[in-house]
This record gives C-alpha cells, structure tokens and sequence, in this order.
C-alpha cells in the first residue's frame, strides 16, 4: 500500500485472562464497560464488553479471553499497556475513586502528567491479572507531577 495514506484505527482490544468472571467484574462494575455478549467455545469463555453507548448492534471495546494460565507478564513482547480516554479530568479523578475504592493497584500516588509542562495526563494502574492500564484526559493535568522513577508515565510501568 505504498503511497496510500493509511485510515486504519483501534477497532478493539482482546486481553487473555485468566478468570473470566473476575476480570468481568472488574471491567463492567469499576469501568463501567458493558457486556454485550458472552460465550463458551471449544471449553474456553469469552466476552466482549462495550461503552454502552452504541445501543443495538454496537461495536466491543475489548474482548476477555479466559486462556491466560498467570498473570500480565511485562518483560515478554505483546501488549505494554492499554489506555482509555475520558472526557475531562474530572472524570479521571471519578475513575481514580472508584478503582481505589475497588482495590486496584496503582502505579502512582495520583493523576500524573504525560511529560514536564502537559495539559494531558492520567492514571496508571493494573486490572486483576496485572495487565497495565490507564485512564487519561487530554486537559487538565497541568498541576499534576511530571513522571520520575517514583511516578512513571504510560511508558515505564
């Protein structure tokens, strides 16, 4: 496709866990995703998860694959981590609340800026089988701490 101005996008994003009623759980009640389909095929389950506002028909988000034997592992080649983008600080900070509130591990203290002076930044944090996540605004994290050792960003954690 040489000199073809390419229009690919993130369709969606499948993650192997390994306890699908779990990881549901996780994803629909503290991220509010939402299942649109759910399934058993060859022994192994799987779920797609959804924003909830696409109505009938709408598109997954991510995918669950219940196939991981252990947990997220960072130092083999694959996924680094998977982000998903809000609306506005605010709701960062909501997010921040209820995975705190759920137990989450955190990567941080709180809100960290993408780099040194960035309106962007977000939250970084891992789902329960380990696989690293974020939540991130594109605005408002101008006051926020800009990654350090103690503080990484989306690429060191």
């Amino acid at each position: 496709m040489k000199g073809t101005v390419m229009t690919l996008r993130t369709g969606h994003t499948g993650l192997n866990v390994t306890d699908l009623d779990r990881s549901l759980a996780f994803y629909r009640d503290t991220l509010g995703l939402v299942p649109l389909a759910e399934s058993e095929r060859d022994g192994r389950r799987y779920a797609f998860l959804g924003s909830g506002g696409g109505g009938e028909g709408e598109a997954p988000v991510l995918t669950l694959w219940q196939q991981a034997d252990g947990p997220y592992d960072s130092g083999r080649a694959g996924l680094h981590h998977l982000a998903f983008a809000a609306e506005s600080m605010d709701r960062v900070r909501e997010y921040e609340s209820a995975l705190r509130a759920a137990g989450a591990e955190f990567a941080q203290a709180s809100v960290t800026a993408h780099r040194e002076g960035a309106a962007s930044g977000g939250i970084f944090f891992h789902d329960p089988d380990g696989t690293r996540l974020e939540i991130y605004a594109e605005k408002g994290a101008e006051d926020a701490p800009a990654p350090d050792d103690s503080a990484p960003a989306c690429g060191f954690f």
